[in-house]
């Protein structure tokens, strides 16, 4: 064998040579874009923390949605703004089928049947102490009584035409009992996308604003996960596969790609990240700085994940993307 000098430069000569050989690809199919309702008519109004995203009235959101389906995007995942007049305790206006997500979902999906509908199951848009779960009197967050709530929120949602719902609670043995409730209910076709490693993470401050759901005390510590820890998010991944689970996820996104690559070694499951809203407004605080091109960088973000292993991801740069693959 001669002894030549290896040059890998020979497939980086030219962009042909360049899309030849690349690895890893992206489309507009890999996007799902999260997206604030909220009550009104004729309203979009703007994230302040998040430059281009809006909180949507029912018609307007019907409006972007149809933006977002032309451009490719196959799927939207909604998340509601509820007023704080209806924030209780009990978090009973999660289970109003007059509320905010059932009446979103059907004027979506009646509207771009297509499309696929994402729903979020948590409690803490509906809380008025901002938690994911029940509150006992002595500040605990009760897992059990949590999940009866998910549960009737899972088989709501279906029954108004979501596709997929997503436990983001982190409570323990919620996909089973979501999955066993659906199944009893005649919704054995709607999935579930679990939030399997949701870590307590930072990343979270422009979401929180959005929604004005930052916890009124305490943190959120006693269920999401530990940002110092990998090998807890395998113990996740396997209970939320035996327990019926058509898609696991990983948040934040871009901070636990390892964590992300250990499940994609672990599993055949599709695999969701999402990129978190403090993801997202640091790309477009640094672009509005000049420091950096939000257009590439977002594309880098975008490929980041895919070839760490994720088949979809969440962005609130979805629609932007999208348009730049053209």
């Amino acid at each position: 064998m001669l002894d030549l000098p290896r040059r890998p430069r020979r497939n980086r000569r030219n962009a042909a040579i360049r899309s030849m050989v690349r690895e890893t690809s992206l489309s507009p199919a890999n996007l799902i874009m999260p997206c604030f309702v909220r009550e009104g008519q004729g309203l979009s109004e703007p994230v302040a923390s998040m430059p281009g995203c809006h909180r949507h009235s029912l018609d307007r959101l019907v409006e972007a949605a149809r933006e977002w389906a032309a451009l490719g995007i196959p799927a939207i995942a909604l998340f509601p703004v509820t007023p704080p007049q209806a924030k209780t305790g009990d978090a009973k206006a999660a289970l109003d089928p007059d509320g905010l997500v059932p009446r979103a979902l059907k004027s979506v999906k009646d509207a771009l049947p297509e499309l696929q509908l994402i729903t979020d199951l948590a409690l803490d848009p509906f809380t008025d102490h901002g938690h994911d779960g029940l509150m006992s009197v002595d500040g605990r967050i009760l897992n059990d009584e949590t999940v009866e709530v998910l549960c009737g929120m899972a088989a709501l949602h279906a029954r108004c035409g979501a596709d997929i719902v997503a436990p983001s609670d982190m409570m323990d043995g919620r996909v089973g009992e979501i999955r066993s409730s659906l199944d009893s209910e005649g919704f054995e076709n709607t999935g579930i996308m679990a939030y399997t490693a949701k870590y307590a993470s930072g990343f979270y401050g422009p979401f929180r604003d959005a929604l004005d759901s930052a916890p009124r005390s305490g943190d959120k510590k006693t269920y999401q996960m530990d940002p110092a820890n990998r090998r807890e998010a395998l113990l996740e991944a396997d209970l939320d596969e035996a327990e019926g689970a058509d898609i696991l996820m990983v948040k934040p996104g871009l901070p636990y790609l390892d964590v992300l690559r250990e499940l994609r070694d672990r599993t055949t499951l599709p695999l969701a990240a999402y990129h978190v809203s403090g993801e997202f407004a640091m790309l477009k605080a640094a672009a509005a700085n000049g420091w950096l091109d939000y257009d590439r960088c977002l594309m880098e973000a975008m490929i980041c994940f895919r070839r760490a292993g994720a088949d979809m991801v969440l962005t609130y740069g979805a629609a932007d993307a999208a348009r730049l693959m053209g």
